[in-house]
């Protein structure tokens, strides 16, 4: 008798398929619009002020509303997207992001235009963990959804360095209210389409919502994101931030006691115990950190010490979107080949080294070719710090748990983005006391820009080891 074959597993394929393209070009979209989204009104904020009679003391508030509800709300709309389903809350998020953009290009006055921030903030919550979760899931693990995520990370990442360029050519050619009516054709676009493009992914089971874990931890991260804004508006000693921030942590700590006791849990804590989710989430977060705050720090260089305008400012910037670009492009090709620890270290140092070198940036307008260069590779390493991230924290999951996982790493990106700032900029000021004009800017950023590499350098190392023991420990239960 001959010997019973036994069916070898079929490897994932390597290339896509034409429907995959597209489906992965309609989800890409919305991520980029969305990351264009968080920095297109920055440069446009005293037009939009002028515009609208907000006074010096609420601008910031244009900014704050939506950082409050994009990251506040992001981990609930990550569970949100399991039980009512992807496709569903990303066009419907999708649909209110375009309302919302429409309200806010149409605003006359503050309180109106702080209702689209609101809005905005919340559509961008459900839009990002549902789109990761559909994209995760649309490819299997491997080659693939490594390809898929490192061209998504590039994208966003293009895409807050895209929108601050956008934002300084729609204000100072047309208005800033482009800056919100832009993304209404876009966004009818993604609506009409995705439809046909996305697979219903609805199951027959539909668990109950953790009302009190939603609960904890939504009010947790709006306390948090709030200290953290009034942190970088007012200091980290005023009773608001010390407040928001205690009651923040003490929230986030009760959250891990409920959801122990929940029946249905909206983040299990063995989700959160595994070490891939917490040094993958780790590395993510240092490298949101490190770059946001650091394009805040070149920022208060260029305009400050250079005298560059914000126009100029943005397209300076540009240099750094390509490297990005790049970085992701070659994130998901890193990470199969070396591992995605070995992809955070080497990631994470060649950020570490770039940034570095800027502490040397002098008062002459010659220096902007360093910043230039250091910009554009240490763009390269942040993307494959972040890309390598996204996959380590999303790989070994069932594809129930990715939008529980996702929303975990788009909450990382988010408090990420909102702590960078009011952090270097307190390292900044407290390195400015006892001098004056532009070399009192120079030299607080050469001081934050040096925290910046070390804490490039810290999170990285700390990551690479503690992923290094999770996956011996693996190969020993194996």
């Amino acid at each position: 008798m001959a010997a019973p074959t036994t069916a070898l597993p079929t490897a994932p394929p390597l290339r896509m398929v034409g429907r995959e393209r597209l489906l992965l070009t309609l989800l890409l979209g919305a991520q980029f619009m969305v990351a264009v989204d968080f920095s297109i009104l920055n440069v446009a904020l005293p037009e939009v002020g002028a515009g609208l009679g907000f006074s010096l003391a609420n601008l910031q508030w244009i900014a704050t509303a939506f950082a409050l509800a994009a990251a506040g709300f992001t981990l609930l709309f990550g569970r949100v997207a399991d039980l009512v389903g992807r496709k569903r809350l990303f066009i419907g998020g999708m649909a209110v992001l375009g309302a919302a953009s429409l309200l806010g290009g149409l605003s006359t006055g503050p309180v109106m235009l702080l209702t689209a921030r609101v809005l905005q903030g919340l559509a961008t919550a459900a839009v990002t963990p549902a789109g990761l979760a559909l994209l995760t899931t649309a490819f299997r693990e491997g080659p693939l959804r490594e390809r898929a995520l490192g061209l998504n990370g590039a994208l966003m990442s293009a895409g807050f360095t895209a929108g601050a360029i956008l934002g300084g050519l729609l204000t100072s050619l047309l208005s800033w209210r482009w800056a919100f009516l832009i993304n209404v054709p876009v966004a009818a676009l993604i609506v009409a389409l995705a439809p046909r493009m996305i697979d219903d992914d609805r199951s027959g089971d539909r668990p109950r919502l953790d009302v009190p874990g939603a609960a904890t931890v939504t009010a947790g991260l709006l306390l948090l994101v709030f200290g953290l804004t009034q942190a970088g508006e007012h200091g980290w000693t005023t009773p608001a931030t010390l407040v928001a921030l205690v009651a923040g942590a003490a929230l986030m700590v009760a959250f891990w006691f409920v959801e122990r006791w929940a029946a249905e849990p909206l983040v299990p804590t063995a989700l959160l115990g595994r070490r891939t989710v917490v040094w993958g989430n780790l590395a993510g977060l240092i490298a949101f950190v490190t770059e946001t705050s650091l394009v805040f720090l070149l920022t208060l260089y260029l305009q400050k010490v250079l005298g560059y305008s914000p126009l100029a400012t943005g397209l300076a910037f540009g240099v750094l979107g390509l490297g990005t670009l790049l970085g992701g492009t070659l994130g998901g090709r890193a990470v199969g080949r070396f591992g995605a620890r070995a992809t955070i270290l080497g990631g994470g140092l060649v950020q570490a080294v770039a940034t570095v070198t800027l502490v040397a940036l002098g008062t002459g307008p010659s220096w902007i070719a360093l910043l230039l260069a250091a910009t554009f590779v240490g763009g390269v390493g942040n993307m494959l710090v972040i890309v390598a991230f996204m996959v380590t924290a999303t790989s070994g999951l069932a594809d129930a748990d990715q939008g529980r996982a996702t929303g975990v790493a788009t909450m990382t990106q988010q408090i990420g983005i909102t702590l960078g700032t009011p952090v270097m900029s307190a390292v900044a000021t407290a390195a400015m006391a006892g001098h004056t004009g532009a070399g009192a800017v120079l030299s607080g950023v050469r001081v934050a820009i040096g925290v910046n590499a070390a804490l490039v350098v810290a999170g990285s190392l700390l990551a690479a080891a503690f992923l290094g023991r999770a996956r011996a420990r693996a190969r020993k239960s194996f």
